[in-house]
């Protein structure tokens, strides 16, 4: 979507980067990278060095930038732009031969609340009227929104980045009381706890073992005290990305 999306804009002196933030690395982020067949800088983070420094707590977000390399909207939700060729082509199969576990993942995902139509209209607003739009915002505006780091955070971010560190050396068991430590002092902070839950090996691979959680007979070995769905339900899917504001 993201590549369709920038298609219609390129004329415009717009680019899109996008960022894989995986410690997984390359053959992580390789699938989906080649499944877009993208135009633009596809990007791939081990170190999740973008989140740290643009405030990325979940995905996806995004990050506005201008041609003078000033931020004018800081890390937020973004939802890809519709768009009617890509939803007419997008097809889960028949929900029938999914997962149980699945299909509730989906039925919770579904309470999501976002706005796709509205975001991509305050975009383009934005590019085509630049400074000028109401959906950019001054500097002092972007510091406020942006928001001091306080000292649990810092710790957590610590910790996330040593427990990255030793993932991507393979010490996979040394980094799980690190990212823990990371999910418990930054608890808004979503990203943290996917990060950790994606890399859990399984029989079927860490992506797979992810949406699967903590499994009947597999508890004993699910090293987190939370999953995607159980974490979703316990704050409520309308919670998972903050409000979305001009």
């Amino acid at each position: 979507m993201w590549q369709a999306f920038r298609s219609q804009v390129a004329e415009q002196g717009v680019e899109v980067v996008t960022v894989g933030i995986d410690a997984a690395g390359v053959e992580a982020c390789r699938p989906f990278i080649e499944a877009a067949s993208p135009e633009h800088p596809s990007l791939i983070d081990e170190h999740h060095r973008v989140a740290e420094l643009f405030g990325v707590i979940n995905i996806p977000n995004a990050v506005w930038i201008d041609e003078d390399g000033m931020i004018v909207r800081p890390a937020e939700p973004a939802p890809a732009p519709p768009s009617i060729e890509m939803e007419r082509n997008m097809n889960i199969g028949d929900p029938a031969e999914l997962p149980p576990r699945m299909l509730e993942i989906f039925g919770e995902a579904m309470q999501i609340e976002a706005d796709p139509p509205a975001y991509e209209a305050a975009l383009r607003d934005w590019i085509t009227n630049g400074a000028e739009s109401p959906f950019a915002l001054s500097p002092e505006q972007v510091v406020e929104r942006s928001g001091p780091r306080n000292a649990d955070a810092a710790r957590g971010h610590a910790h996330f980045e040593l427990a990255t560190h030793l993932e991507v050396a393979g010490n996979h068991a040394a980094a799980i009381p690190h990212f823990k430590a990371a999910q418990e002092l930054v608890p808004d902070n979503f990203a943290y706890r996917r990060q950790a839950w994606s890399l859990e090996p399984g029989p079927e691979g860490p992506l797979n073992r992810f949406w699967q959680g903590p499994t009947e007979g597999s508890e004993a070995d699910w090293p987190y005290d939370g999953d995607w769905l159980s974490d979703v339900r316990e704050m409520g899917p309308a919670n998972y990305y903050p409000k979305w504001t001009n």
